[in-house]
Parts: structure tokens; sequence; C-alpha cells
């Protein structure tokens, strides 16, 4: 029998590790993107998924909600949710849009691919071993039609620091990505952001080390996650 054990997260990626014994098994479904982006112009993206396995596996694909998204509106379906993908074939995978009110901002929404071994065949049933399974956790971004795209979306961040307390609004329609760290300019103030990213109409505050700086500077994303040149923003009054 395959007991849980532990989550190791590295990234985007989660391996779930099953003890048993002496054997080793690994899965591994890579998706050929580091995000999903569903343009809402289009209705639909689709994303092909290889099952990098020695062996046949099934792939299952769940769909998330972030944590600050309160909308209980179902604005995406993914198809197929589970299917069977040979070894070193792929899969493509539809996510498909089903808003009912037009899209006013960028959405952000997360989805899994997970490769979930096959069956152990009978001369293998009886032997104890480690099965090992991959997760890939994606962002996926609704993009609402008549949205220009935007490659610089964190010029668009306004910032303020009052009382060691620092604050960064977005009020853009893009979700922008960016590192957590943040050094506070001139001197060598830092801030420490709650997450990788500032949704639409969203302002984070925390706490900050360096009551005179007059400027942020910032490790910006493009909307794949690659992260480019620091930015160093202005601090308003």
């Amino acid at each position: 029998m395959m007991m849980h054990v532990s989550w190791i997260r590295a990234g985007c990626a989660g391996v779930a590790l099953w003890c048993g014994a002496t054997t080793a098994l690994a899965d591994g479904m890579v998706p050929d993107t580091s995000v999903v982006i569903v343009y809402e112009a289009e209705g639909e993206a689709a994303v092909s998924v290889t099952n990098t396995d020695s062996k046949l596996a099934l792939l299952h694909v769940t769909l998330e909600d972030i944590p600050e998204d309160k909308d209980t509106q179902r604005l995406l379906v993914v198809t197929p949710p589970l299917a069977r993908v040979e070894a070193g074939k792929s899969q493509l995978v539809r996510f498909i849009l089903q808003s009912t009110e037009p899209l006013e901002t960028q959405r952000l929404k997360r989805v899994i691919f997970e490769g979930m071994p096959q069956q152990r065949s009978g001369a293998d049933a009886g032997r104890a071993q480690v099965g090992v399974t991959v997760r890939q956790n994606l962002p996926v971004i609704l993009h609402p039609k008549g949205l220009a795209r935007n490659r610089t979306p964190w010029l668009g961040l306004s910032w303020h620091l009052e009382n060691d307390q620092l604050s960064v609004r977005n009020p853009t329609p893009y979700v922008v990505r960016l590192a957590q760290e943040l050094r506070l300019l001139p001197g060598k103030g830092s801030a420490m952001l709650p997450r990788t990213y500032v949704l639409p109409g969203e302002t984070l505050t925390v706490t900050a080390q360096g009551a005179s700086a007059t400027s942020v500077r910032l490790q910006p994303a493009t909307v794949y996650g690659f992260a480019v040149a620091p930015h160093e923003a202005p601090i308003t009054p």
C-alpha cells in the first residue's frame, strides 16, 4: 500500500512522495507554457501537456481560485479534466471561458497538471514501491476583450510610505507580477510583500525599514513569470 509522506515545493512545481520500499516510479506531465492566458476575444486557450514518463499515466487537470478572488461565478472550464496519456505522447487541454458578463479587468486563477501512475501490473503487484507524482501548478490569466496587451504593467503601480508602512496600489486593469523583496532608496531599507502579484484595484500595505526613502526598487516579472531588469519607482507623499 502506498502512503502519503510529505510535500516538496520548488517554484510552481510540487512533488508528492509516497513511502513504500525498493522501486521508484516517476510521472512527469509537462505543459508547454509557464502560464495559461485566456483571451476573452478568443473565448478559449489550449495547452499541450506531455507525459515525460516511460509509462502510460493519467493526466488530472484541476482549476483553483486564488484566495483573494471572492467571486463565486465559474468563469472557466477545462476539458478534458482526466485523460490517459501514453509515454512520450502529448494531450491537448482546452480552457474555455464561460463568463456571463464581460470581463472588466484581468483575472487570476491557478491550474494544476498532475500525472497519476497507471495501476501496477500483475508481476509487480506484490512488490513494495515508492510512487512519485509531479504537480505543475501554473497561473491562469483571463484577459478582457478590448484591453491592450501590456508588457510593463508594473509601471502603473503607485507607492506610498508613511510611519514605516509601505503601500503599493494597482489602479490598472492588469495583474502585476513581481518578486516579494523590495529595496527602499536611498539607504538600505527593505520591505517584503506578502505574495508575488498585485491584483487590479488592489492595495497591499507592509511594514518597511527606511522612513526617509524616496523610491523603491522592485524586481518585476513578465506575464510569463520571467524576471526582467530591476525597476526603481518613486514613492509619492
